[in-house]
């Protein structure tokens, strides 16, 4: 692991990193999170029965729109052009619905923030379409579950996958 802090410039201060040498190569990261809510809250949304509409194609527009937009919202991150970006769902058949978004490009950094930022999105956009229903919904763990390609190599989240859920 390398303990040089990159986005720290000689004064101390905060910068974005310089890639212009970096390679252009091919990318993909793949995130997931969880929203926990009552039984009769994931019904009604698998049921397309909530007021404010189609609950998973908003959340689906709403993680696509925001990974397209993760550099106007992480300070550091760099502007990409996306090649893809495809969000999923999945549900326990009880009280968790899964939401796993995988994001691609050809650039010269990597896109995890891009896919962390689709599925905190989709995550918030269930929450507020669904909080008339149940406000004490809880937006579980978070994480990188695998990237590919870029200069630091591939990365497989190591514990059980199967521990927050399945692999969309």
């Amino acid at each position: 692991m390398n303990d040089k802090l990159t986005h720290i410039n000689e004064q101390g201060r905060a910068r974005m990193v310089d890639v212009t040498d970096k390679a252009v190569t091919s990318r993909e990261a793949t995130a997931r999170t969880a929203v926990t809510m009552q039984p009769q809250t994931l019904a009604r949304i698998k049921a397309g029965a909530v007021g404010k509409g189609d609950v998973l194609a908003v959340a689906q527009v709403a993680g696509i729109m925001a990974a397209k937009h993760t550099a106007d919202w992480i300070p550091m991150c760099h502007p990409l052009p996306l090649t893809g970006i495809d969000i999923r769902f999945d549900d326990n058949g009880e009280d968790r619905l899964f939401i796993e978004a995988t994001v691609r490009t050809t650039g010269r950094t990597g896109v995890e923030m891009e896919a962390l930022t689709a599925v905190s999105a989709a995550a918030l956009t269930v929450y507020d379409m669904c909080k008339a229903l149940q406000k004490d919904m809880a937006i579980g763990t978070t994480e990188l579950v695998r990237k590919r390609g870029g200069k630091s190599g591939d990365y497989e989240l190591e514990r059980d996958s199967k521990q927050d859920g399945p692999s969309i």
